[in-house]
């Protein structure tokens, strides 16, 4: 044995530490480097387990199937107070439960314009009052309505509603139309302007587009998802390609209509000018396949990834509604105009849920011009998908990435997976401002912070059946 290593090229596998790869790279000796990293602090036992519950495999595997079976259709456009039974002073927010006290700048701002909007108050500074007393007003997550909401996320009962189906696991999800950028109501800002436009969406774009719907027919969005994804969109920061097309699909119903032609121009033109339009179609999309995995005991796929510009949160399959929350971090990205890293708020918003579909900052690689949006390298984006899969379960072929060789998008976010190679799911997200009324700042990439990860380990695990230790094999024991 000894002969053999002194006489012939030794074969040299590396794992964790860096230097000594360096090293040897550096004498010209091939290396074989195992990326290796320990697993998140603390959560050792509960890895344990989590790995020895008899439910996981099957239940994963069930979670799994359900994603890849998802379909996603545009069937209606609606008010919300029709869609999802808002009343007068009932409003939705993004991410988990949050409380008036709590709310960040730019989620303070979305809520007092949503006020003013819905004709509840007449100045910010009544509605703040409102807001601070609670008198009338209700706040309740988007998610708990089977909707979601980009950036703040707030939904009011006159705002206008995407209405998506899923047949496969027969799911219904909800989202509000897509305002455009830079000083919008989802980003905290709530000026005159903001206000008219919100007023325009509901007096003209919702009818009109509720009427093309109806006019044509269900509108395959997840088949659209699936080649925007192949023509350069990541489906959170870039959705050109997609609105484009869903421009292309409704179109004709838009100038079918009995709606006078100026009209036609002025949703054609709002809509083709908003290269975001189609995010908040991708958003329910998403919502429709990540909800058909809950509700599965010993399950430890991810369902929900959402912030409230305070809090982030996630939910698992196994634990059912149950939040896992910590504070939000905040993105670190490009600018806009003479913004820096002191006007951003905490990362906030629904938009993770194409994250948690797979998509989004998952599909980095099959957007590589994203990253002059958002910051990083090409080579960045390419490592960062493919670190994904190191935390997926399963690949969802619809989403193909014709740079990884068509590879599906890495679906099926195993918490278990997360803490075990201590790899967080990646984010590229826009940046609201910290100040109320100031509007969007900026774009970048955030992660998750690791406590919402490991809590919803230990609610594994404390939910998972004892473990049977068999040290004699006549006899066993109960141990926790």
């Amino acid at each position: 044995m000894s002969d053999a290593l002194l006489h012939s090229e030794p074969s040299v596998i590396t794992a964790g530490v860096e230097l000594f790869t360096d090293a040897l790279t550096a004498q010209a000796v091939p290396v074989a480097a195992v990326d290796w990293r320990p697993p998140l602090p603390g959560t050792e036992d509960d890895l344990v387990r989590v790995a020895a519950d008899p439910r996981r495999a099957a239940a994963n595997a069930a979670a799994v199937e359900r994603m890849l079976a998802a379909t996603a259709e545009l069937v209606d456009v609606r008010p919300a107070h029709e869609a999802l039974g808002l009343r007068r002073g009932e409003f939705l927010h993004a991410g988990p439960p949050l409380s008036w006290e709590h709310a960040s700048g730019p989620m303070r701002g979305a809520l007092i314009g949503a006020l003013l909007f819905e004709g509840l108050a007449d100045t910010p500074e009544e509605a703040e009052s409102m807001l601070d007393s609670g008198a009338r007003i209700t706040l309740e997550p988007c998610h708990h309505r089977g909707a979601v909401g980009p950036m703040a996320g707030v939904v009011s009962p006159s705002m206008w509603m995407f209405e998506l189906r899923d047949e496969a696991n027969d799911g219904t999800a909800w989202c509000s139309l897509n305002e455009g950028l830079g000083a919008v109501l989802r980003y905290g800002a709530y000026s005159p302007d903001v206000l008219d436009r919100l007023r325009w969406m509901t007096d003209v774009l919702g009818p009109q587009l509720r009427d093309a719907v109806r006019r044509h027919g269900r509108v395959d969005v997840k088949g659209i998802v699936a080649q925007m994804v192949q023509m350069g969109d990541e489906g959170h920061n870039r959705n050109r390609a997609g609105t484009l097309m869903l421009l292309r699909e409704l179109l004709p119903d838009l100038i079918d209509s009995d709606a006078p032609g100026t009209r036609i121009a002025e949703a054609v033109r709002f809509v083709s000018g908003n290269d975001h339009f189609f995010l908040n179609l991708v958003m329910p999309a998403g919502k429709l396949q990540t909800s058909a995995a809950a509700g599965i005991d010993g399950s430890t796929v991810v369902t929900t990834m959402a912030r409230n510009g305070t809090d982030f949160g996630v939910q698992v399959s196994g634990t059912g509604s149950r939040w896992f929350t910590a504070p939000a971090n905040t993105p670190d990205g490009l600018f806009l105009g003479s913004f820096g890293p002191d006007d951003a708020n905490p990362d906030i918003g629904d938009s993770t849920i194409c994250e948690t579909m797979g998509i989004g900052g998952f599909a980095m690689a099959a957007a590589p011009a994203i990253v002059r949006f958002v910051g990083g390298s090409v080579p960045d984006a390419l490592r960062t998908s493919r670190a994904m899969y190191e935390i997926t379960l399963a690949e969802n072929p619809a989403y193909a990435f014709p740079i990884l060789d068509f590879s599906g998008a890495p679906t099926g976010i195993d918490v278990s997976l997360v803490a075990r190679t201590g790899i967080l799911p990646q984010i590229n997200t826009g940046m609201a401002g910290r100040v109320a009324g100031t509007g969007q700042v900026g774009a970048g990439l955030v992660q998750p912070p690791q406590a919402c990860f490991t809590a919803a380990l230990s609610a594994l695990a404390d939910a998972a059946p004892p473990m049977i230790i068999n040290d004699d094999p006549g006899h066993g024991t109960e141990d926790r």
